[in-house]
């Protein structure tokens, strides 16, 4: 039997060694974390508005997209405005608010991961282009300086200041 090098284990729920108090990705997967949701996101970045539309655009049950809905409206991710057909009742569509709009780095992140590791041979089922140009948007990741960086080995987690309540974070071990 071959032994194998004791490797530190992450925990995703923040409970174990690295913890950090209040941190942003599992408050923010508190409320975006779960796939109907992303799926009600990218039918609102690609447009959809109406509940008829995200129900068949992501395939959810009628009472699950309600759910979520109204989860999105009461985080502020989405706005609730109504509208009316001529010679309909009264309806609401969904539209993004700039909270919601600000989620869209992450859902094209989310979608190059899928167009870079489970895409079909045959390459993604869609790309994303710029309206002005038509060339492929590409996501860069950068400081403040302006410098492009390679990924997260050249990222450091420091406290913010401006927080005391946030404790020092501990960096991983280098493997």
């Amino acid at each position: 039997m071959t032994e194998h090098p004791r490797r530190t284990t992450y925990h995703s729920d923040m409970t174990g060694p690295h913890q950090v108090q209040g941190c942003s990705i599992q408050r923010t997967l508190g409320i975006v974390g779960e796939k109907w949701t992303f799926l009600v996101l990218r039918e609102a970045f690609n447009g959809v508005r109406r509940f008829a539309d995200l129900h068949q655009g992501t395939g959810a049950p009628r009472q699950v997209l309600s759910a979520r809905l109204a989860r999105l409206v009461d985080e502020g991710l989405l706005a609730k405005e109504p509208y009316r057909e001529p010679g309909q009742r009264k309806r609401d569509e969904y539209r993004l608010t700039q909270k919601g709009l600000d989620l869209y780095p992450i859902m094209v992140a989310l979608m190059h991961w899928g167009d870079r590791h489970l895409a079909e041979q045959n390459g993604p089922p869609m790309v994303l282009t710029h309206r002005g140009c038509g060339a492929p948007i590409h996501q860069q990741f950068r400081c403040a300086e302006g410098h492009e960086l390679a990924g997260p080995r050249e990222v450091t987690p420091v406290r913010d200041p401006v927080s005391p309540k946030t404790p020092q974070v501990r960096k991983p071990p280098t493997q």
